[in-house]
């Protein structure tokens, strides 16, 4: 079964950090292009950053400097690593794995930037 399943969401206070994973099964993530997009309640998805196969990052305009992909083939996963958290970093998180017109989605990890 083709599987993305994201953890490392949590509450935490402004100015904190988080690392989101995101591992893959039922398939190998080598070939494809990983990305991480958020939703905030009612709002519309977001791309908040993406790595390429060969590892050619592109980072959403509100995250650039604070957050990181990145990727591990060989563990079949990908990274986020969020630095420097404000409020409205609020939003469920989701995994994306991409390559051509197919794409695999996780279920989402909520994260909460709050005082």
């Amino acid at each position: 079964q083709v599987r993305l399943v994201e953890s490392g969401g949590g509450l935490v206070q402004p100015g904190e950090s988080l690392r989101l994973s995101c591992a893959a099964s039922g398939f190998t993530i080598s070939s494809y292009a990983m990305a991480w997009y958020r939703q905030a309640p009612g709002k519309e998805r977001e791309l908040v950053a993406n790595i390429h196969s060969v590892g050619i990052t592109r980072y959403g305009d509100s995250v650039k400097g604070r957050f990181t992909i990145s990727r591990d083939n060989a563990e079949n996963s990908a990274y986020l690593q969020m630095n420097s958290l404000r409020p409205e970093d609020t939003a469920v998180y989701y995994c994306n794995a991409g390559l051509g017109r197919y794409n695999v989605w996780g279920q989402g990890t909520q994260v909460t930037v709050s005082s």
